[in-house]
């Protein structure tokens, strides 16, 4: 149960509606104790209830090393920010909205599961309808799929 109740944004269109406005999704991994949180673009597709975000990164590195020995992720998104001044310095607040969930990612291995994962990432950022990807940035190139289990959103607008 969410502390802030209030604060608690349930319906799944609204939380999709934050989900879009937002730029950037920091991913949360952890490997024998050890965390780490990345910021990256991201793109997503709704499969029925399911939410599924699709990242990409360079073939080798930390994240596919945690990703490897333990695919269990979190991650973090915000947007709207506001700063709202208060009349002493613990009275500051700010306006937000935000999105934070769990569940498994993986590394996309199928050529048409690349192209797809990219191609949601690109309807993110990008005008265009449809889009190519030559083999060599496929080649070149990891995609992450992060089956999402669970996810909540908080707003706060004073």
């Amino acid at each position: 149960m969410m502390r802030k109740a209030d604060r608690e944004v349930k319906d799944r269109g609204e939380l999709i509606a934050i989900l879009e406005k937002c730029d950037v999704c920091r991913i949360g991994l952890a490997l024998g104790g050890v965390p780490y949180i990345v910021p990256m673009n991201f793109g997503y597709e709704m499969d029925g209830d399911d939410l599924i975000l699709y990242l990409h990164c360079a073939k080798e590195g930390r994240k596919l090393d945690f990703i490897a020995q333990n695919p269990n992720a979190c991650f973090e998104m915000d947007c709207s920010h506001e700063l709202k001044p208060g009349t002493e310095p613990c009275n500051y607040s700010m306006n937000y909205e935000s999105i934070i969930g769990s569940g498994l990612i993986s590394v996309c291995e199928e050529k048409d599961e690349k192209i797809h994962g990219l191609t949601q990432l690109m309807r993110g950022l990008s005008a265009e309808k449809t889009f190519h990807f030559p083999d060599k940035v496929l080649d070149q190139t990891a995609v992450l799929k992060f089956s999402v289990t669970e996810f909540t959103g908080k707003r706060l607008r004073k």
